[in-house]
C-alpha cells in the first residue's frame, strides 16, 4: 500500500527549516487565491492555490495555521464574488463566512488523517472531501452550485466533458488530487521513489480525462439537423416610470389609478415592440422565438390578451414562441409569476413552466412558485424544455431535463453587470451535464448558444449589442449522458471512501 505520508514532526522541522521564508507558503496562496474562482478566474490559478494553501495547513501549528487559512478563504471568497450576491453587508459577510468554514474542512480532514494513512491512500483523502463538501454545500445552499471550483475551468473543453460522468465533484476532485500528489512529492523530495507510484497514477488519470475529453470534442461533435433560434431582450422604448413608482410597484404598495394606467401603458409597450420583433425574426428564418426573463411585463388581468395576441403571430407564423412574462397580480401575498409560456405553431399553450428557484431576498419574497418540475414538449425540432435564469445554478434541478431527455433547452435570464459574464458560463455545464442543447437569453448579460459538449453556438453580450438579439443554429439532439443517469454517485461516492478510510484508520487504531 505504500509508505505512510510524513507525519507532524517532519512537518514542524520542515517549517522550521524554511527560516525566513516561511511566509512564502501563505503568501503564495493567498495571491492565488484571489484569482483562482469568481469574476476574475484564472484557470492555472485554480489548480495552484490548493497546492500551496494544503502545503500551508500541513505544517505549524493547527491554532496558527487553520486560523490563517480561514482568513485567506474568507478574505478571497469577498474579492472573487464581489458585487455577484445581491446581499446586504451583514448577510454577505455571514455567506462568505459559511463558504469559507465549508472551503476549510477538506483542510481539515487532509490534516487529520493523511499522518495515519499509506502514500497511496493519504493521496485521495483531500480530494475526496473537498469534493464531498463541496457537493454537500451545493444541495444545502439557497445559492446552489455557486462557489464549485469547477466553474473556473469554463475555458478548458477537454475537462468539461468530465461533468457528463460525474457532475462538478469530478473536475474539483482532480484539482484536489493534483494539490495532495504534488505536496507528496515535494515532502519526499530527493526520495522520488517513494512518490512516484501515487503521483504516477494521478497523472495518468488527468491524462486519460483530458485526452478522452478532447477524443469527445474532436471526432464525437452533435451532428443532427439544426433549427434556428431567434432569441431577444426587452428594449427600453417609451417613457419608463419613475424609480419611485417602480420600487413601490416591488414593495407591493397600493397604487393609485394613474399609476396602474402608466406601467400598463409602459408594458404595453415594450410588448408591442417584442412582438413586432419576433414576427420579423420568424419572416427572417426562425423556427423558436423567445424573450429575455420577464420581457413581458404585465398586469395579471392583462396576461390574457398578450397570450391571445402570441397566439395569433405564432398560428401565423407557424413558430414556436416562448413568453417570457412577468405578470403581476396587485394585492397578493407573492404578486410576481415569473414563467415562460411556450406557444405551438398551431396556437395552442404546449406548457407553463413557472421560475423554480428564484434568487434569494427581494424576489423570492415577490414570486409565486408552483410545482419546480421542469416542462417539456416534443416537436420537430427535438424536444424542447425551460428552465430561468437561477433555476440553472442547481444541477438536481436540471437533473430533470435529463431524465426527460431534452434536447433544446430555452433559458430566458436577466443578470447584471457583475455577473457577466460568469453567469452564462456556469449555466453551459448543465448543457454538458445533462446533454441538452442550451440558448440563455440575458438581459444585462451575456446571451449564448452552446450544443450539449459546451461548444459555443452564439453570443452576444447586452452591455455591447445595439440590437439586443441573438440567432443560433441549434442541434435538434442531445444526448443521455452518464451523469444523466447515474446522478451525483461520484460525489457520494467520494463521501462514502471518505467514511471507510475513517473507518479503516479507526479500527488500525
Amino acid at each position: 500500500m505504500g509508505s505512510p505520508v510524513p507525519g507532524p514532526e517532519h512537518r514542524m522541522a520542515e517549517t522550521a527549516g524554511m527560516g525566513s521564508r516561511a511566509w512564502l507558503l501563505p503568501a503564495t496562496a493567498g495571491a492565488l487565491l484571489l484569482i483562482a474562482n469568481g469574476r476574475n478566474s484564472v484557470p492555472l490559478a485554480a489548480w495552484l492555490a490548493p497546492f500551496f494553501l494544503l502545503r500551508f495547513t500541513r505544517g505549524g501549528r493547527a491554532r496558527v495555521r487553520l486560523p490563517a487559512a480561514f482568513s485567506m478563504l474568507f478574505i478571497s471568497w469577498l474579492f472573487q464574488f464581489r458585487g455577484m450576491v445581491p446581499a446586504p453587508r451583514p448577510i454577505l459577510i455571514a455567506v462568505a463566512a459559511t463558504y469559507s468554514l465549508a472551503l476549510l474542512v477538506p483542510y481539515l480532514v487532509d490534516r487529520a488523517l493523511t499522518p495515519k494513512l499509506p502514500a497511496a491512500w493519504a493521496t485521495l483523502v483531500f480530494p475526496a472531501a473537498w469534493a464531498g463538501t463541496e457537493y454537500l454545500m451545493t444541495l444545502a445552499s439557497p445559492y446552489g452550485s455557486w462557489g464549485a471550483m469547477a466553474y473556473s475551468q469554463f475555458s478548458d473543453l477537454p475537462l468539461m466533458q468530465l461533468v457528463s460522468v460525474t457532475g462538478l465533484a469530478g473536475v474539483t476532485f482532480l484539482m484536489g488530487w493534483f494539490a495532495s500528489a504534488m505536496n507528496l512529492a515535494w515532502a519526499h523530495g530527493r526520495s522520488w521513489r517513494r512518490a512516484r507510484k501515487p503521483v504516477a497514477l494521478f497523472a495518468a488519470t488527468l491524462a486519460a480525462v483530458l485526452m478522452g475529453g478532447g477524443i469527445r470534442v474532436a471526432f464525437f461533435p452533435p451532428d443532427a439537423p439544426t433549427v434556428r433560434v431567434a432569441s431577444m431582450n426587452r428594449r427600453d422604448v417609451g417613457s419608463a416610470p419613475s424609480k419611485d413608482l417602480e420600487r413601490r410597484l416591488l414593495r407591493n404598495q397600493p397604487l393609485t389609478d394613474v399609476e396602474v394606467g402608466l406601467l400598463r401603458d409602459n408594458g404595453r409597450t415594450g410588448t408591442d415592440d417584442l412582438l413586432a420583433r419576433t414576427s420579423r425574426a420568424a419572416d427572417a428564418g426562425a423556427n423558436i422565438i423567445f424573450w429575455n426573463e420577464t420581457a413581458g411585463d404585465v398586469f395579471k388581468e392583462d396576461e390574457p390578451a398578450l397570450i391571445a395576441q402570441a397566439q395569433q403571430l405564432a398560428s401565423r407564423k407557424q413558430i414556436y414562441l416562448g413568453l417570457a412574462l412577468g405578470a403581476w397580480q396587485r394585492g397578493a401575498r407573492k404578486p410576481l409569476e415569473n414563467k415562460l409560456v411556450l406557444i405551438a405553431p398551431d396556437g395552442r399553450i404546449a406548457y407553463e413552466y413557472w421560475k423554480a428557484r428564484p434568487v434569494p431576498g427581494d424576489e423570492k419574497n415577490l414570486t409565486s412558485q408552483l410545482d419546480g418540475n421542469i416542462k417539456t414538449v416534443l416537436t420537430p425540432h427535438g424536444r424542447l424544455g425551460s428552465a430561468i435564469c437561477f433555476d440553472l445554478d442547481f444541477p438536481q434541478l436540471l437533473a430533470q431535463a435529463g431524465r426527460l431527455g431534452t434536447d433544446v433547452l430555452l433559458a430566458p435570464s436577466n443578470d447584471w453587470r457583475d455577473i457577466d459574464p460568469w453567469h452564462t458560463h456556469m449555466a453551459t455545464f448543465r448543457a454538458v451535464e445533462q446533454g441538452f442543447n442550451l440558448v440563455r437569453q440575458t438581459r444585462s448579460g451575456l446571451s449564448m448558444a452552446v450544443d450539449y459538449q459546451g461548444r459555443a453556438l452564439a453570443q452576444m453580450d447586452d452591455f455591447g449589442s445595439p440590437d439586443r438579439e441573438m440567432t443560433a443554429y441549434v442541434p435538434t439532439r442531445g444526448v443521455r449522458t452518464v451523469y444523466s443517469r447515474i446522478g451525483d454517485a461520484f460525489a457520494w461516492g467520494c463521501l462514502f471512501g471518505l467514511a471507510m478510510l475513517l473507518f479503516a484508520i479507526r479500527n488500525r487504531s
